[in-house]
């Protein structure tokens, strides 16, 4: 039997795509690897987005662009709010009291962010990286507390700082001064504002600890040597923007708080949200109030702004 003639070779232009085809395989795919996106995509994607964004429209914008048209108003004899196009309320803002107290509240403010952020970095540490089974349920004992309302929590933490209440009474106990108070100082209000909102740091710190990759760790100890070292020179840069994501839920809502001053301040420690609360409930002066709201608002956008940009400079270094 006449053996077998070899198989033809299979001319190399054969495997090429024809002229106007993408090369065999690659149907379906763009140049970086990526099938393309359907074309109804984007479409569908606007859909969706739509009646969220039609909500906050309705009921954001609109309502933030009557606040800020109702600052140029004024009010009758009898309290009642007409639109105008006074600048009084504006000009008013430049009262030294106010300025005062929006000072003040962007002092406690700040304190209470620094605060929470060095309760939060241990705490978080520890559950994320060294709590092994337990990680769930300790997780739960930090968030469930939060989940009574905030002012029955701030009730019951004036109670227990005050003088009458179980700390000062084992202070007292102890030797310390009789005159030595927590309620209606600026301590106080802090604690309350750490208390209310020290929530809101761990659990973003804890996030970014728990995507950390721990052989950083391990390499930072062996570079560096002590455990302190390693945490400021690893963990913390890696852990950045879990810690500023938490400083910026921290500073907005303690920024504009005005629970913690009225139970665990004084006169000398109001804060600018309880100045918007007294001209809306004490003074019925809206256009006044409306004022302080949009100056509220502007130091706030300001301190978001710099959040975003710190953000997007963060993530195009680690796009390099």
């Amino acid at each position: 039997m006449p053996p077998s003639a070899p198989a033809a070779p299979v001319p190399a232009d054969e495997t090429a795509a024809a002229p106007g085809l993408p090369p065999a395989g690659t149907a379906g795919r763009t140049g970086s690897g990526r099938r393309p996106e359907p074309r109804n995509g984007p479409r569908i994607w606007d859909l969706l987005a739509l009646p969220g964004a039609l909500w906050m429209s309705v009921f954001f914008i609109a309502s933030l662009l009557l606040v800020a048209a109702l600052s140029f108003g004024t009010t009758n004899d009898l309290g009642n709010a007409y639109f105008g196009h006074s600048l009084a309320n504006i000009e008013a803002l430049a009262d030294p009291a106010y300025r005062t107290v929006l000072l003040r509240s962007l002092e406690y403010a700040v304190l209470t962010s620094v605060i929470c952020l060095v309760i939060a970095y241990p705490v978080s540490y520890a559950i994320a990286l060294h709590s092994g089974r337990y990680k769930n349920a300790l997780i739960a004992m930090v968030v469930v507390p939060f989940f009574a309302n905030y002012l029955v929590r701030m009730y019951g933490w004036s109670t227990i700082l005050s003088d009458q209440g179980p700390v000062l009474s084992l202070l007292y106990r102890l030797g310390v001064p009789r005159s030595f108070h927590i309620i209606n100082t600026g301590p106080g209000v802090v604690a309350g504002l750490v208390y209310g909102f020290a929530v809101f740091m761990v659990l973003p710190l804890y996030a970014a600890m728990e995507r950390m990759d721990t052989s950083l760790i391990e390499a930072g100890r062996d570079l560096y040597g002590g455990p302190l070292r390693t945490f400021l020179k690893v963990t913390v840069p890696a852990t950045r923007q879990g810690a500023l994501a938490g400083i910026v839920l921290v500073f907005l809502p303690a920024m504009g708080d005005f629970v913690s001053a009225q139970l665990m301040g004084g006169p000398n420690q109001i804060m600018i949200g309880n100045l918007i609360q007294e001209q809306f409930y004490g003074g019925q002066n809206w256009p006044q109030g409306d004022a302080l709201t949009m100056l509220l608002m502007a130091v706030l956008l300001i301190g978001m702004a710099g959040y975003l940009r710190r953000a997007r400079k963060d993530e195009a270094e680690a796009v390099r």
